[in-house]
């Protein structure tokens, strides 16, 4: 089979393109037909050895698919060849096929888009589990997504709308402020022209935001704890920006403030009977029509390099996808 292989730590431009023997799945797995990959910012960490695990080289990229079970292991129940899934595989999606554990892999509604899919799991499961399980976001609060124009982002202003949240998005352009903006958005700031503190201050008459949603990190997480109201939370998703924010503490005691660390990855493995109730739950309300994701381009298998730059180049708005 075809896949982009990475064979040495460092940037997209040191991917290959690799012909790899088909995957066989073990006992408790199913091999998938991927019809797409979703493109997320875990693997452009993971091929520089920046993510928080890691595999050893040489390996596959890619951490969610969707497309069709065409093989399975003996213990499989649950899954049959020919059923249109998506899985969160970690690594492993940029190629033509992939095994994943069956508990890693759920049933696809029918009519949802492969593209639209394969995009869905990571960014929306990420948020989901951000603002309702961890950030407890409740109807009537104000939510500020930061990087609102990025995959998790767009998720997260679609998410805080349906709480019945007020939501304010904060991104670096005009382009991925109007995507916020089309999927509900009350209110939209520019940090790269406007200070991020004073604009939220205005916004909210002094009161400052009960929820941040934050995956950018660096400079831009201190403002955003500043601009917390009072017991209001921080959740901390990722550092995109490329830099780990130091956190003064006495800005967490003022105003009894919360930090929170979201990492749905890792409660999706500990708690997988949870994770199949929050991913019924989503791809429940992707087929009412109640969630729109945003696919904005999608590449060949051999683009998947190019797919990753424009990614950490933060050309990317909404989710990009590989088409193998």
């Amino acid at each position: 089979m075809k896949a982009i292989e990475c064979i040495e730590w460092g940037g997209p431009e040191r991917l290959r393109v690799a012909d790899l023997p088909l995957p066989v799945p073990a006992a408790d797995e199913v091999r998938i037909r991927i019809a797409a990959a979703g493109v997320n910012f875990p693997d452009a960490l993971i091929i520089q050895k920046k993510y928080q695990v890691q595999p050893q080289l040489p390996f596959v990229p890619g951490t969610e698919v969707a497309g069709t079970v065409d093989a399975v292991g003996e213990n499989v129940s649950g899954l049959s060849p020919g059923d249109t899934v998506v899985a969160f595989v970690g690594t492993g999606g940029f190629a033509e096929y992939v095994c994943a554990r069956e508990a890693q892999v759920a049933p696809l509604p029918p009519g949802v888009d492969m593209a639209v899919a394969a995009g869905f799991t990571l960014t929306y499961a990420t948020s989901q589990h951000a603002l309702a399980g961890r950030g407890q976001l409740k109807r009537g609060e104000t939510l500020l997504v930061l990087g609102a124009g990025g995959g998790v982002g767009l998720a997260a202003v679609e998410l805080g709308k349906l709480a019945g949240a007020r939501v304010i998005a904060a991104a670096s352009s005009g382009d991925k402020l109007d995507a916020a903006r089309r999927l509900g958005a009350d209110e939209l700031v520019d940090y790269s022209s406007a200070d991020l503190r004073e604009e939220i201050r205005s916004l909210t008459d002094g009161r400052g935001v009960d929820v941040v949603y934050d995956p950018v990190g660096g400079a831009y997480t201190v403002a955003a704890l500043r601009a917390l109201a009072w017991r209001g939370r921080l959740l901390v998703i990722g550092f995109a920006a490329g830099e780990i924010p130091q956190l003064p503490a006495n800005l967490l005691l003022l105003k009894e403030v919360s930090a929170v660390g979201v990492y749905w990855g890792e409660f999706a493995k500990r708690d997988p009977a949870g994770n199949r109730a929050l991913l019924s739950q989503l791809f429940g309300w992707l087929a009412e029509g109640k969630l729109r994701p945003y696919v904005s381009k999608q590449y060949p298998l051999a683009e998947a390099p190019q797919a990753l730059q424009d990614l950490l180049a933060r050309r990317a708005v909404g989710k990009l996808v590989i088409r193998p």
